[in-house]
């Protein structure tokens, strides 16, 4: 079906658009039946095309001499003297071989190039005459056509309107639309009976028969194990692990895998490997980026949320509430249990005298602060925009795999999103503000190295203090005799700070260019350790709901709730022409994506909006988005969970079910496990069982016919082969750690410093004019070693072992972990301070737990590989050992000098 080639209005100016409207049209010099094929083609396709694709240049500017406005110039051409278009002849006239790229090359622009289809519109029109109906006759076939919900052309979503007429008619090929439309019904497609497992394979082998790839057969136990460990968990299985599902399944091989799958389901380290999947979506990490890269002390409590979460198998449209909510529904709490009055909220908002299940709803909006931001050097109106354009894009790509960026400066050029639910969207966030709020500490949140590390930090804190005093007794000391030889009474350095320059002592008096430096740095020293003070404190990174309010100029370091300037009036929200705050447009209450089947109950005629009240937005939003009509969220959901253990998901674009993004590789099979996600309460932990259950997940990698894979289904979308995957780098840092007995299982609670690149911790970092406190890996291996989810995520200093490893940029949202290979890799692994202690460490274990080289290689085999070496194998390391122990008898290391 033909694309709408509205979808490449790229480019071009909206104003040269409606000019293009606004202009009489020239009436038609060929005669024409209203109802003729041709005119409905010029009307609905020929003529948008025209106007979108050569209207930038070819209206009135006419460069080359050249109009598109009116038959009659096409007819006539530019400045070559040659017609354009000569009506009934696809081989003649200069405008069929300009976009074909013969003549000339029009658009210029490659990226902007007509499509093949696009031009066989202008071809089939010529060849029909080149008709020119009036406008009445447009009119007339356009109105016609808008009453048509789907026709040859494609389908028309009904939305919320777009900025212009033409955006909000557009057609769309079903096709390319997919995840808009209501989940399928397969009851026809899957024999009554089938149970959940047997229909996701046989969705499979529909279509490896269909194209004629066969299947592999089941892989190995030791396979199996290893692939659903590191799956489930992380970590690789051990080798009394393996050994027991070896024979488990000698006896039972069904029973076994079942057991198998279920006891890794019910383990604390499922919440840490299938959580940090989550915190790559909503781009964690415990400072806020940009220059200054300000710490975020509480920000940890979200991530032991996100891992509780995941353990507890929570619902997902509760967890997807409680993240854009949690406050909301707090509150909401809050007035059930006291009198109900406002000032009982703000009461209780500001003591922190919240229940466990409210305080765990608050710490869950922490998804709403992980963005990028800082309002350093920017203007209050703009600051705000930024986060709130950041969080309508992240609720978008997070929770709907749509990318909402796209429709802040116009409609979506692809997709049915008008740039009017975007801002109906931005509007349902715009009464929403950013605070540390005071809640209390739960229960299950680990608080045993509090007194440590707090005293620790208070020690810091003390000292720069206590060396800032100094340099500011030696400063007020100069400024008093400043005063005094000039007769003046003094007064303090806060006192004199907006006096004339004539009648105070210079900024610095009495402090060298030194010691003026050393004072800037305590400065800064003293208020970083009074933020880290707060990992300590029952606060949590957190929103809250008020009318427009001022930001504080350091509002990236510190933010509490406002109370002084709190309003209830949640302000006026209007869409802003070209993403401009100067350029007003229509006025927006707010709502929710239009083009999608799901009915708000909502008291107003728009069947899109949401409360427009201050309180109350952000949760219809969220209940919008986790209800069990909405197509988007539920698919986006259990592709994610498809992708986690295939590598790749049923559509691989995970943040983008768009246009643009990948077609789905098995539609029926992704909308049957969206269905199956509602139908369990919307929680994962059967669904994992469901997906590890099936013939497609148990396959070997090894494929029983490569050459018929790799010329019929070679990036193995069909699932004839369970698909090889490497490491993620955290995988690899915790399974080394795990092999050389090293790795530490803890509950969470605030980040550890592992050991990292000596050179990478010690240089310095800029913050706010001065600079940022060293990284200093924790001083126990008990906490340096814990894995690396619970380790301290420096936006501004990445760890170079998992950037070198691919560990995304927390600075955008992560849909899918690169996998590229190169060269630091090999020689982190060879050469790094890290690898050599893993490997002594690792040599210790085998001194320690095994007698003999021969017992200790065997060992050392079977912890990495969970088998045991071939004689090949042993002879191998059998040599290097005995090399390696010549070497280092006669080769005596010199000492490291740093």
């Amino acid at each position: 079906m033909a694309p709408c080639p509205l979808r490449d209005f790229s480019r071009f100016r909206c104003v040269a658009f409606l000019l293009v409207l606004l202009a009489p049209v020239q009436p038609a010099t060929a005669q024409s039946d209203p109802k003729s094929p041709a005119d409905r083609l010029f009307t609905l396709q020929v003529l948008p095309l025209l106007e979108g694709r050569c209207g930038g240049c070819h209206q009135d500017e006419q460069e080359g001499g050249f109009r598109i406005t009116d038959r009659d110039s096409l007819l006539r051409g530019g400045e070559s003297g040659k017609p354009a278009v000569i009506p009934g002849e696809t081989n003649a006239g200069t405008l069929l071989n300009a976009v074909r790229w013969l003549d000339l090359e029009m658009p210029p622009k490659a990226a902007d190039r007509l499509t093949a289809e696009e031009i066989r519109v202008l071809e089939e029109w010529i060849a029909a005459g080149a008709p020119w109906p009036d406008s009445e006759t447009q009119r007339s076939i356009r109105t016609a056509d808008a009453m048509e919900s789907r026709n040859d052309r494609g389908i028309q979503l009904r939305t919320s309107g777009g900025l212009a007429d033409s955006w909000t008619n557009r057609r769309y090929s079903p096709d390319a639309v997919w995840a808009f439309l209501p989940l399928q019904d397969l009851s026809a497609a899957v024999p009554a009976g089938t149970n959940d497992v047997d229909t996701i394979d046989l969705l499979i082998r529909q279509q490896l028969s269909a194209k004629g790839v066969p299947a592999a057969v089941r892989a190995t136990p030791r396979e199996l194990i290893r692939r659903a460990t590191l799956d489930l968990h992380g970590l690789l299985p051990t080798p009394d692990e393996v050994q027991a599902f070896e024979q488990a399944t000698a006896a039972a091989p069904e029973q076994a895998w079942t057991d198998l799958i279920d006891r890794l389901l019910a383990s604390p380290r499922y919440g840490e490997q299938w959580g940090r999947h989550w915190l790559d979506v909503t781009r964690y990490a415990d400072t806020g980026g940009m220059s200054n890269d300000y710490e975020r002390s509480n920000v940890w409590r979200y991530r032991d949320y996100v891992i509780r979460s995941f353990n507890n198998d929570k619902p997902w449209d509760q967890f997807i509430i409680e993240q854009l909510a949690g406050d909301e529904l707090a509150d909401a709490s809050v007035r059930r249990r006291t009198s109900g009055k406002r000032t009982d909220v703000e009461q209780i908002q500001a003591d922190g005298s919240y229940t466990a299940e409210e305080a765990e709803q608050i710490i869950a909006t922490g998804f709403l602060r992980l963005g990028p931001w800082d309002n350093a050097m920017v203007k209050d109106e703009e600051a705000r925009q930024l986060w709130l354009d950041d969080v309508v894009n992240i609720t978008g790509q997070a929770f709907l795999s749509q990318t909402m960026r796209c429709c802040r400066c116009h409609d979506h050029k692809f997709d049915p999103i008008p740039t009017r639910d975007y801002y109906r969207i931005y509007s349902a966030f715009s009464a929403t503000h950013m605070a540390e709020r005071a809640v209390p500490m739960l229960p299950q949140e680990d608080q045993s190295l509090f007194s440590e590390a707090r005293a620790h930090v208070e020690t810091l804190l003390s000292y720069a203090t206590d060396r800032k005093h100094e340099l500011l007794e030696k400063q007020e000391a100069a400024a008093r005799v400043w005063y005094e030889q000039r007769g003046l009474p003094y007064r303090s350095e806060e006192e004199r700070k907006n006096d004339p320059d004539e009648i105070k002592p210079p900024r610095f008096v009495g402090l060298s260019p030194a010691e003026q430096g050393r004072r800037k740095v305590r400065e800064q020293d003293e208020w970083i350790w009074t933020r880290r003070l707060e990992r300590y404190q029952p606060l949590a990174q957190s929103v809250y709901n008020s009318g427009p309010q001022t930001l504080a100029w350091n509002s990236a370091r510190k933010l509490r709730i406002n109370n002084r300037k709190r309003t209830t009036d949640p302000g006026v929200d209007f869409i802003l022409l070209g993403g401009s705050l100067q350029a007003h447009g229509d006025q927006v209450t707010p709502g929710v994506l239009s083009a999608l089947p799901v009915q708000m109950q909502s008291p107003e005629p728009d069947p899109w909006a949401i409360r427009s009240t201050l309180n109350g937005r952000r949760l219809d939003l969220a209940r919008w988005i986790a209800s069990p009509q909405n197509p988007l969220s539920t698919r986006s959901i259990v592709n994610r969970l498809w992708q986690h253990h295939f590598g790749t998901g049923i559509c691989a674009t995970a943040n983008n079910f768009g246009v643009k993004g990948a077609a789905p590789t098995h539609p029926e099979l992704l909308d049957f496990l969206a269905s199956r996600l509602i139908d369990q309460d919307w929680r994962s932990k059967p669904l994992h069982r469901m997906i590890m259950l099936t013939e497609a997940y148990q396959r070997s990698t090894r494929s029983p016919t490569p050459d018929i894979l790799a010329e019929r289904d070679p990036d193995n979308q069909l699932l004839s082969v369970y698909p090889r995957r490497r490491l993620t780098s955290e995988q690899l840092r915790d399974s080394i750690l795990m092999l050389t007995g090293e790795l530490v299982d803890c509950e969470g609670g605030p980040p550890v410093m592992p050991e990292i690149n000596s050179e990478v911790a010690l240089q310095p970092r800029m913050i706010q004019f001065s600079l940022a406190p060293a990284w200093q890996p924790s001083p126990r291996p008990e906490l340096r070693n814990r894995r690396t989810i619970y380790t301290y995520h420096v936006r501004g200093l990445p760890d170079p072992f998992h950037a070198v490893f691919n560990q995304p940029d927390s600075a955008e949202s992560c849909e899918v972990r690169e996998s590229a290979t190169v060269t630091p890799q090999a020689l982190t692994l060879l050469n790094s301070d890290q690898m050599t202690d893993r490997s002594l460490a690792m040599a210790v274990r085998l001194q320690r737990e095994a007698n003999s080289s021969q017992e200790q290689l065997e060992l050392a085999f079977n912890l990495m590989f969970q088998r045991s070496a071939d004689a090949d194998e042993m002879e191998q390391l059998t040599t290097l050992l005995r090399e390696s122990l010549e070497y280092h008898r006669r080769v005596v290391p010199a000492a490291t000098v740093f």
